[in-house]
C-alpha cells in the first residue's frame, strides 16, 4: 500500500506546482496584455504625422490633442498595470516634458519582446537584469552620438523647440511659438543656477479671440480674467505706477453669523451709513497717503472684497483698481513687481509697494479686455499671452507651448542634443546588437530582443506617415550598418535622409529619460507574479 501511495503523493505535489506556475504565467501575461493595450492606443499619435484624439469626459467636455501625457491622463484606465503606464508618461512629462508618447510606445515594445522571451522559458529576473544592462549601455551610446549645445546659440534652441511643436495640432504656428518659448526660458534663467529653470517663473495666460499668431511674450504681467474696475469712473491708464497688493477687504465690517443688527428708525439707518462711509474713507485715505496709484485686490471668499462706495472713493483718489486676484498668482505677481502682499491696513506702507512703468487696460477685439503691466523692476519672471479663435485650439496651444518650454528647459539641464526622426533608436538597435554578440548565452538573447524592440519608433513614424514601414526600417537598418548614424525617417519628404541636415533636433535628456524610465517600468511589471486584493 505504501509503495502505491508515494507516487500518488508525489504526483499531487507536482500537480500543485504546475497549477501555481500556470497562475503565475497567467498573471504576468494579463499584466503584459493590459500594458500593451495602452501603448497601442496612443501609438497612432506618435510623430509629426500622428493622429489626434478627441476625448469626451462625463460632463461632455471635449479635449482634442495628440500629447501622450494628456491622452493617458484623460483615459479611464482600470487595470493597475495599465495605470503604471499612465504614471510612466507623467514621469517623462516631469523629467523632460517631451517624449511622453515615445516612452509608452517603447515600454509596450519591450513588453512584447519580454513576452517572447518568457515563452521561450527564460526567467523574468534574467530578462529584467539583461534589460537593465542594455538600458545603461543605451545611455552611453546616446551620449556618444550627441553634440554639445551653447545656450547662447538662439537658432539651435529654436530648432529644438520647433521639432517639439511639429507633431502638435498647432504645428503650422511653430515658427511663431518656438522663439517665444526660447526667449521665455532664457529670461527666466537664473545666473546663480545655470543648470535648471523653474517653469513657475513663466506665467502662461489664455485669452479667447484672435489667432495663435497673436500669441506674444510680455515682460511683465497680463490679467485676462481680472478686469480693471471702471464702474465708478475709475482710471484705466497709469504711468509710473506704484502698485500695492492687498489681501484684506475694502468693505464695511460685518457681524458674526449668529448676530444681527436691528434698525428701527431712519435716523439709526443714517448713522449706520455715515459710519460706513467714514470707515471706507479712512481706509482709502490711508492707502492713497502711501503714494499707491494702482491697487491689486485679492479675491475674498468670506465677504465682498470691495463695495460700490469703496470703488467710488478709489476712483476719486485716482487709484486704478484690479480686483479678484487669485491666491495662487500672488507669489508670481510679487516677484514680478517687487511688492509685498499686505494682509491688514495697518501694515500697508510705502515700502510694500512695487513699481511699473505703465499699467493699462487694452481692448482685444470682440472678446473683452485685458490689463497689462509693463516696465517692471523684477527680474527672472515673464508672461506669455496665448490667443486662439476657439477654446479647443486655445487649450491645445497652451499644452503645446508647455512642451516647447520643457524642451528648452531640458537643454538647460543637459546641454546636449541629438537628431530625431527615429535615428537615435535605430543607432541604438544597431550598436546594441553588436554589443550583444559579445555577451554570453541568455544575456545575448535578451539584449538582442531589447535592441529589436527599439525599432518600433522608426517603424511607427513611417506607418503614421503613410509610408511602407517594412521598407523604411530595412533601408534605415542598412544605412546605420554602413555608418550613417544620423540617418532617420523624413516624414515630410517620405524618405530616409540625414536628419541633422534637416534641422530635426531634440534634447539628449528626452531620449535618455525615455529609455531609462520605460526599462524601469518593464522590469517592475516582469517581477510581478501574483495579484492580491486587500481588504
Amino acid at each position: 500500500m505504501a509503495q502505491v501511495s508515494a507516487p500518488i503523493q508525489a504526483w499531487k505535489g507536482h500537480g500543485e506546482q504546475l497549477s501555481k506556475n500556470e497562475k503565475t504565467k497567467d498573471v504576468r501575461r494579463q499584466n503584459i496584455v493590459a500594458a500593451r493595450a495602452v501603448a497601442d492606443a496612443i501609438r497612432t499619435s506618435l510623430g509629426p504625422r500622428g493622429m489626434d484624439k478627441m476625448i469626451q469626459d462625463a460632463k461632455e467636455g471635449v479635449v482634442i490633442t495628440n500629447d501622450g501625457a494628456t491622452i493617458l491622463k484623460q483615459m479611464a484606465v482600470q487595470h493597475p498595470t495599465a495605470k503604471m503606464l499612465v504614471e510612466l508618461s507623467k514621469a517623462q512629462d516631469v523629467e523632460a516634458g517631451d517624449g511622453t508618447t515615445s516612452v509608452v510606445v517603447i515600454a509596450g515594445a519591450l513588453l512584447g519582446a519580454a513576452e517572447m522571451l518568457l515563452n521561450k522559458g527564460l526567467h523574468p529576473q534574467a530578462i529584467a537584469e539583461a534589460f537593465l544592462q542594455a538600458s545603461n549601455k543605451s545611455v552611453e551610446i546616446l551620449r556618444e552620438m550627441s553634440t554639445s549645445v551653447d545656450l547662447n546659440d538662439r537658432d539651435v534652441l529654436i530648432k529644438n523647440a520647433a521639432t517639439s511643436l511639429s507633431s502638435k495640432v498647432v504645428s503650422q504656428n511653430a515658427a511663431q511659438l518656438a522663439p517665444i518659448a526660447v526667449d521665455a526660458v532664457m529670461k527666466a534663467l537664473d545666473p546663480a543656477n545655470p543648470d535648471n529653470v523653474d517653469l513657475n517663473d513663466i506665467r502662461v495666460v489664455k485669452k479667447l479671440g484672435g489667432t495663435v499668431d497673436d500669441t506674444e511674450l510680455v515682460e511683465g504681467l497680463v490679467f485676462t480674467q481680472q478686469k480693471v474696475v471702471r464702474s465708478a469712473g475709475g482710471r484705466s491708464f497709469v504711468k509710473d505706477a506704484n502698485v500695492g497688493l492687498i489681501q484684506f477687504c475694502l468693505s464695511p465690517p460685518k457681524t458674526d453669523i449668529e448676530n444681527n443688527i436691528t434698525i428701527k428708525d431712519y435716523q439709526a439707518m443714517d448713522r449706520l451709513l455715515r459710519e460706513e462711509r467714514l470707515i471706507l474713507a479712512k481706509m482709502i485715505k490711508q492707502i492713497a497717503a502711501t503714494g499707491c496709484n494702482v491697487l491689486l485686490i485679492q479675491k475674498s471668499i468670506l465677504r465682498d472684497a470691495t463695495t460700490d462706495m469703496s470703488l467710488d472713493y478709489l476712483a476719486k483718489a485716482k487709484i486704478l483698481v484690479v480686483q479678484d486676484i487669485e491666491r495662487e498668482d500672488v507669489e508670481f505677481i510679487c516677484r514680478t513687481l517687487g511688492c509685498e502682499p499686505v494682509a491688514s491696513l495697518d501694515a500697508f506702507t510705502s515700502d510694500k509697494l512695487g513699481h511699473a512703468d505703465m499699467v493699462c487696460e487694452e481692448d482685444v477685439g470682440g472678446e473683452g479686455k485685458i490689463a497689462r503691466v509693463t516696465g517692471v523692476k523684477g527680474k527672472g519672471t515673464v508672461s506669455v499671452l496665448i490667443r486662439a479663435s476657439n477654446q479647443l485650439t486655445l487649450d491645445e496651444a497652451e499644452r503645446s507651448l508647455h512642451d516647447a518650454l520643457c524642451v528648452v528647459r531640458s537643454l538647460v539641464k543637459e546641454k546636449a542634443l541629438i537628431p530625431g526622426g527615429g535615428a537615435p533608436e535605430m543607432e541604438l538597435s544597431q550598436k546594441l546588437n553588436e554589443w550583444g554578440r559579445s555577451l554570453p548565452g541568455v544575456q545575448s538573447l535578451c539584449v538582442k530582443a531589447f535592441a529589436d524592440a527599439l525599432e518600433v519608433i522608426p517603424y511607427t513614424l513611417a506607418e503614421n506617415a503613410g509610408l511602407n514601414p517594412i521598407e523604411i526600417v530595412t533601408e534605415l537598418r542598412n544605412r546605420h550598418a554602413a555608418g550613417e548614424k544620423h540617418a532617420g525617417v523624413n516624414v515630410r519628404k517620405g524618405a530616409i535622409s540625414d536628419i541633422l541636415e534637416e534641422n530635426v533636433l531634440q534634447p539628449l535628456l528626452v531620449n535618455t529619460s525615455a529609455v531609462r524610465l520605460s526599462t524601469e517600468a518593464v522590469m517592475l511589471i516582469l517581477k510581478i507574479d501574483d495579484m492580491v486584493l486587500s481588504r
